[in-house]
């Protein structure tokens, strides 16, 4: 690796938070990760298992985050900060797919290997490697379990959606129309939330994957779908935020919301009774695959072993209290010894 004298820089306090230095400042190579938010218990635990990662190979990590799901000036900025630090490498999750792929083209020209972690970009080669869920299929898991769960109902149910932001990164439409598929919705654009036309669809509302946000989102719904008695989140936060809104509304009891990610919280959720089921992901996982390719990339060179567009699935189970025949699934107590 290459080796240089740095000190620590100042985190740009008016437009990044969460920069947080690991290793040692002397002699250590530098490498970044930027996420979506601070408070997201995914983006926690990716944060945590990056800077375990970056002790273990004697790097320098510099974590950053947006103010909100969808900032992308935040993380145009810390890319910018790190090109101009000397990083050699930064994983990052994009917070808008598309958006960020000129700042990226920027950090890649200036040597830094670039990987992305659980959003892929657009174009997804963009990147030069994607450590991810496959979110088309945790959507499809949740889908498929949620048309099971319901049985007879599920031919004339009525589903409201808690996506993420109108802008659909690629997380978003990946999730909601792998859920679509799974339930068995025509869902038109298999890259574009909206255009679907059916009957079942009562609702789209946009939850930032935020706990309060999905609250509103729901309460929002309620409105336009009194006999709702489905409801798709993209994450658990969100799912939770509906829970509390349907509670409120003494809906609790009688509608099934399924959910992404797989937190501790999440998954304590779904033995409370307040979730039904969730895809669980591995952030952990993307973490450390991706700085120590970074690593191995400033050694010689060496590009990130990957599959097809430069693609790394890292993994996907169901978790439920209530198992669906057909539909491959772990307990909760699995759940929790998995958990972020």
């Amino acid at each position: 690796m290459r080796s240089k004298s740095r000190l620590l820089s100042t985190c740009i306090a008016a437009t990044l938070t969460g920069c947080i230095g690991v290793a040692s400042a002397d002699a250590a190579d530098i490498v970044g990760l930027i996420t979506k938010t601070e408070t997201n218990p995914f983006f926690v635990k990716m944060r945590e298992g990056a800077e375990a990662t970056a002790k273990e190979l004697g790097i320098e990590l510099r974590s950053f985050a947006g103010k909100f799901d969808g900032d992308n000036d935040a993380q145009v900025a810390a890319i910018e900060n790190l090109i101009s630090a000397g990083a050699i490498g930064i994983a990052i999750v994009p917070a808008d797919s598309a958006a960020i792929v000129p700042t990226i083209k920027k950090a890649q020209d200036a040597g830094l290997l670039v990987i992305v972690l659980d959003t892929p970009l657009e174009p997804m080669e963009a990147a030069q490697a994607t450590f991810a869920t496959d979110n088309r299929a945790a959507g499809h898991m949740i889908g498929a379990w949620a048309k099971g769960a319901l049985g007879d109902k599920a031919k004339d149910a009525s589903i409201v959606f808690l996506d993420v932001s109108p802008n659909q990164p690629t997380v978003d439409y990946l999730r909601d129309q792998g859920f679509m598929a799974g339930f068995g919705i025509d869902v038109k654009d298999p890259n574009h939330i909206g255009d679907e036309d059916d009957p079942r669809i009562c609702a789209h509302e946009m939850s930032e994957g935020d706990a309060e946000k999905g609250r509103t989102g729901m309460e929002n719904a309620l409105q336009k779908c009194p006999d709702v008695n489905l409801v798709y989140a993209v994450n658990e936060s969100a799912g939770a935020g509906a829970y509390e809104a349907l509670k409120a509304a003494g809906r609790e009891n009688d509608v099934l919301i399924v959910a992404v990610d797989g937190s501790c919280p999440g998954v304590k959720n779904i033995e409370a009774g307040v979730i039904d089921a969730t895809a669980q992901q591995y952030p952990l996982k993307m973490a450390a695959l991706a700085l120590e390719a970074i690593v191995e990339f400033a050694k010689d060179g060496t590009m990130p072993d990957v599959g097809p567009g430069g693609f790394y699935d890292t993994g996907a189970n169901l978790i439920t209290a209530n198992p669906v025949d057909g539909v491959p699934s772990l307990s909760v107590e699995e759940g929790l010894k998995l958990c972020f």
